[in-house]
């Protein structure tokens, strides 16, 4: 078995085209496009031009996937969410959100659904502890923290337009 090769392509208009071949020879490719999204497509093994699978992903849902894959450090003094029946997830706020423009105490995820917004990304920027007086911007990727059931109220809240 060979080493793993990271090749990448320009691609005019589009991007950058990044293929790797892994050491079992099996095939995988990334175009981060110039808006921020990424497409990752997975090879056959049988036919190594023919895609198996093919996704778009947008710039929060890459940067989860990143963060998965990046996880390998395990660093005993952090607390993992899981084992305390917590979950972190990301949400972007879209440039029609009904929260666009707004403060994030006027969500009032606190007190309808128990999860706690612990940072707010924004562009290359890392907001950590927003305050309740912080405005919400199109764009923004909340960090919210909670159980399951309230993560996923704090969802529908989020996802009003």
């Amino acid at each position: 078995m060979g080493a793993p090769r990271l090749s990448s392509t320009p691609l005019p208009g589009i991007g950058v085209r990044y293929d790797l071949t892994t050491r079992e020879q099996r095939r995988l490719s990334v175009v981060a496009h110039k808006d921020g999204a990424r497409t990752l497509s997975a090879y056959r093994e049988d036919d190594p031009d023919a895609c198996a699978l093919s996704m778009r992903l947008n710039p929060g849902e890459s940067g989860a996937l990143v963060d998965a894959l990046m996880s390998s450090e395990h660093r005993p003094n952090l607390l993992s969410t899981t084992e305390l029946g917590l979950v972190a997830e990301r949400f972007e706020l879209s440039a029609v959100s009904y929260w666009n423009g707004r403060v994030l105490g006027e969500t009032r995820l606190r007190t309808e659904t128990g999860t706690s917004i612990v940072a707010v990304l924004r562009r290359a920027e890392a907001i950590p502890s927003p305050t309740p007086a912080f405005r919400l911007a199109g764009g923004d990727t909340l960090i919210v923290i909670g159980t399951r059931e309230g993560v996923e109220a704090a969802a529908t809240i989020l996802g009003r337009e």
